[in-house]
């Protein structure tokens, strides 16, 4: 049948409430029968005897029973002499039992990891599979999959596994209460020194003291919950330890070097102290491995300082990153680096800290990295400047008892996605059913989320001492506190992710919609009804909901192909074989940089609680002023911006560029090289890099990465330069 009917017989049963097998309380959904039986059935006159017939038996009820229900369907089904038809409704609901049984087969899904399954082993592009710690954390993950389902509301258990919704890292949450990512409170710790292990651990008196202790607070915090954490401001952070530093060498130059030497060899000593200390924390993170087999995913903020040692310091992470990693010069993945960029510091030739930002746009080109966060437009977003939690979490702004501002030290508390594009193809071009749908959905990733809270409330501070009562989350519990003086009066954040506007406005507009004024406004009020839903939610509970742009690393995969499995291959929605991240703009398309942030730039205000935007470019090594205009016009249009541009290596032909996505992965266009041993390839994931050759992606992903465009051509970067230009000649002016 060509759609389904917004309005039958059976919305006269939407008040009587519906008992579930597992005893949980539901509304009645017209809507569901109706797609069984269009499902089933082509004559739309047996459809609606049927549905007369439901609602003769259920019209005086006080309460429907989905046992019940499910008899009655089969039974009229065969009354009609539809006997296929039952015989094939029945064995559905059987083969549905059956996949939620084998879900929470323990030795089952552990079987399936030994067998390498692609879904398992390549859902984490920072893990490597190969590697025996992370091969212990894989099967303790499908282990805690299938336990965690069962520890679920029976409800979001199986909306999980049908693809209606996501929950987030299932391999660690529900089973054991931990958190997700965090802004760690790395000033608190280093001010007045903590413990791991069995060790105290005072606070530092060198920078280099300063980043060591800053690498093992990473390791442990990355082994005490399983998402990223971040450092805020390192810049400002570590120039009290350098400072240390200065005085010292001031007090040796003042017994061995002349007094008018003195300052400049103390300066000259410290810089040197600066980048060792630096470079320590970068290959640190790179060669750490936390309990749970990856690379801690570490995200460090820099660029508000303008004392000489905090500029310093800011110089020296981009140097560094510059240089690369080992005797081949690799790209590093983590640290993550966002650089602040603010109006009247950095932005500007006549600035201050210029200088610095031309030092970012020259890593940006050589290390896609640094990220950008635009101070004036993240504060008018999130209401207040902070860097994001590990890719694209952001904490909102939030004050304690006091009228403090507080950021460093909050967490959120987990994740969960709804699945916009199959809540389209259900609807089948019908805007009042796809709001129907919309708020069932709602419903279920509420209480979801409300499973988060509560499970997340049911830690011990003990359960992460370094987390809870060492000082990484801002306050010093005792053992016997709760935690949930952390999480309650909004102080953590816990999130609802969506994926996949793109898709819902294909399924209602066609794929060209992205000019279409009617559909980029049914696409900001999807995104308004989901912010509010989190609004009303947190006045309600006293925690806060955020929305949340969901990066789908492996679910840009996994919904998709649920979807392939429910409604075969739609051109431009399923056939692609991936969908599309949260609000993003069509990534087979190429728009100019311009014209994509401006299509994504109303988005990040209703989903606050995470988001990111990114431009794909060519290689732009000799073209950094390109890069800077499009960097200069987003300053005032988005809060967060990412560098995609082409910086992949070859060490055995020297190639430097974009390799060729194939099948097996990328090969060197050159001379055909994918071995990951004599090659570098840098491709980002979503909100953070990865390298496909030492970590291969999930299929979904990697075609989506293979799929992208350019939103610069040559044309648009002689323009860019020339915008630059400009630029320079108006600051020259206003100098003069």
């Amino acid at each position: 049948m060509d759609g389904l009917k917004s309005q039958n017989l059976l919305d006269n049963l939407k008040v009587i409430p519906v008992i579930k097998r597992s005893g949980a309380e539901t509304n009645f959904y017209p809507y569901k029968i109706d797609f069984v039986l269009n499902e089933l059935i082509d004559d739309s006159s047996i459809i609606d005897a049927i549905e007369q017939d439901i609602f003769n038996k259920y019209q005086d009820s006080f309460v429907i029973e989905t046992t019940q229900l499910h008899d009655c369907i089969y039974a009229l089904l065969n009354k009609y002499h539809l006997y296929e038809q039952a015989e094939s409704y029945q064995k559905h609901f059987e083969a549905d039992q059956l996949d939620f049984e084998n879900a929470t087969n323990v030795e089952r899904n552990i079987n399936k990891l030994f067998g390498k399954d692609d879904e398992i082993v390549h859902e984490n592009a920072n893990k490597d599979s190969n590697i025996f710690n992370t091969q212990r954390d894989l099967e303790a993950g499908v282990a805690s999959k299938a336990l965690g389902l069962k520890m679920l509301p029976e409800l979001v258990a199986k909306a999980h596994m049908r693809g209606d919704i996501h929950w987030h890292d299932l391999d660690y949450s529900p089973v054991t209460p931990e958190t997700n990512c965090c802004l760690i409170d790395f000033d608190e710790m280093l001010s007045h020194g903590f413990k791991i292990g069995n060790a105290w651990v005072s606070s530092p008196k060198s920078i280099q003291t300063a980043t060591a202790q800053m690498s093992q607070i990473i390791a442990n915090v990355a082994s005490l919950q399983y998402g990223g954490c971040s450092a805020n401001r390192i810049d400002q952070l570590l120039a009290p330890y350098a400072e240390l530093n200065y005085q010292k060498h001031l007090q040796d130059a003042r017994e061995w070097v002349p007094e008018e030497e003195q300052d400049d060899f103390a300066i000259a000593k410290t810089k040197k102290d600066i980048y060792d200390a630096m470079q320590a924390l970068e290959y640190e993170i790179n060669t750490l491995y936390s309990s749970q087999g990856q690379t801690p995913f570490t995200t460090i903020n820099f660029g508000l300082g303008t004392s000489w040692i905090e500029r310093e310091i800011q110089k020296s992470i981009l140097k560094i990153r510059i240089k690369g990693l080992g005797k081949e010069h690799r790209t590093a993945i983590f640290p993550k680096l966002t650089f602040t960029v603010k109006r009247g510091l950095n932005l500007n030739p006549t600035d201050p800290n210029y200088d610095i930002k031309q030092l970012a746009l020259e890593c940006s080109t050589q290390r896609m990295y640094p990220d950008l966060l635009m101070y004036d437009k993240i504060k008018e977003i999130t209401g207040s400047f902070k860097t994001p939690m590990g890719c694209r979490s952001f904490l909102q702004g939030w004050k304690d008892e006091n009228g403090k501002e507080v950021n460093s030290g909050r967490m959120n508390l987990g994740v969960v996605t709804v699945n916009l594009p199959r809540i389209a193809l259900e609807s089948k071009g019908n805007k009042d059913l796809f709001w129907q749908i919309f708020d069932e959905k709602m419903k279920l990733c509420k209480t979801a989320l409300q499973y988060r809270i509560k499970r997340t409330k049911e830690a011990k501070p003990e359960n992460a001492p370094l987390l809870y009562m060492y000082g990484a989350f801002g306050k010093r519990l005792k053992a016997t506190d709760s935690v949930d003086e952390l999480f309650k009066n909004q102080r953590a954040t816990v999130s609802l992710g969506y994926i996949g506007l793109y898709e819902v406005c294909t399924a209602f507009y066609g794929n060209h919609w992205e000019g279409n004024q009617e559909a980029h406004d049914f696409a900001e009020e999807i995104v308004k009804e989901l912010r509010d839903k989190c609004s009303y939610w947190a006045e309600e509970s006293g925690y806060h909901y955020s929305l949340y742009s969901t990066p789908a690393e492996s679910l840009t995969d996994t919904f998709c192909r649920d979807d392939i499995n429910k409604f075969g291959r739609i051109p431009d929605i399923t056939d692609k074989e991936y969908y599309t991240n949260s609000f993003h703009y069509d990534v087979r398309k190429h728009p100019s940089p311009f014209e994509k942030l401006t299509f994504e730039e109303i988005f990040p205000h209703y989903a606050s609680g995470g988001f990111i935007h990114y431009c794909e470019y060519p290689n732009l090594k000799q073209n950094p002023k390109a890069l800077e205009a499009v960097w200069d016009w987003a300053y005032d249009h988005v809060g967060y911006l990412g560098t995609n541009t082409s910086i992949d290596q070859c060490f055995k032909c020297g190639f430097k560029g974009e390799f060729t996505a194939t099948a097996r992965g990328f090969v060197c266009p050159q001379c055909g090289n994918h071995d990951p041993q004599f090659c570098d390839v840098i491709k980002r994931t979503c909100g953070y890099l990865g390298n496909p050759q030492q970590r291969p992606m999930i299929h979904g992903r990697h075609v989506e990465i293979a799929s992208r465009k350019k939103n610069m051509t040559s044309e648009m970067i002689k323009h860019a330069a020339n915008y630059e230009k400009a630029k320079q000649s108006d600051s020259q002016r206003v100098v003069g």
